[in-house]
């Protein structure tokens, strides 16, 4: 059984890997999260790009366990604000992972910004590194736009205010999709699934 560490505490994050690996018909391989190896100190995320903050994440977990790692670093780039939050978007109201107070800041921020300029993309780079030092670093992105209040129960982040362009999601909130609704369209899916042939190999090496 091959171990592959998603560096993250994030629950759904695990879950929504698990299903990606689940449905590529790829066995043998056991995910692991943050949780489940010894904690090591986790390096600072000041990178300027998505990509650089994942491969941090990444390196980082390979050095401190040993394992392959795979790290995600995600956020809403927002048309009106010139991308921002970005790799803000976790910390965008000051505190890390607070999804209230973030969404709450944006909201505040958009207020008076008309319903044709509040375009948006979420945007998710996942790194992977294995311990021989191979990295793949790849990208997805999904088009939609701000909402003027919250809407929908499932999700985190910014979920909850985004509203997609593809036409499956039918003029709901990512928070509003059910997970498997979610893993076909978001940008952390469209990401993942451009690592299935190396998670694949990973596993096939046992």
């Amino acid at each position: 059984m091959s171990k592959v560490l998603l560096a993250s505490r994030n629950r759904k994050k695990l879950a929504e890997l698990q299903r990606v690996v689940d449905a590529a018909g790829i066995t043998g391989l056991q995910i692991l999260g943050l949780d489940d190896v010894p904690e090591y100190p986790e390096e600072p995320e000041d990178g300027a790009t998505f990509e650089e903050n994942a491969l941090i994440k990444a390196r980082s977990g390979v050095r401190a366990t040993g394992l392959p790692c795979l790290a995600d670093d995600s956020g809403i780039s927002v048309d009106a604000l010139n991308g921002m939050p970005g790799v803000l978007s976790a910390r965008w109201s000051g505190r890390h992972g607070d999804d209230h107070a973030n969404n709450a800041l944006l909201l505040a921020q958009l207020s008076d910004t008309p319903d044709e300029r509040r375009g948006a993309a979420f945007v998710s780079a996942c790194a992977l590194v294995l311990p021989d030092g191979t990295e793949t670093v790849v990208r997805g992105e999904w088009r939609g736009r701000v909402l003027r209040a919250e809407r929908g129960p499932n999700g985190f982040g910014y979920d909850p205010l985004f509203a997609p362009d593809d036409e499956p999601a039918a003029g709901r909130s990512s928070a509003e999709l059910t997970p498997e609704e979610k893993d076909s369209l978001s940008h952390r899916g469209k990401a993942l699934a451009q690592l299935v042939p190396a998670l694949r190999e990973l596993a096939a090496r046992g």
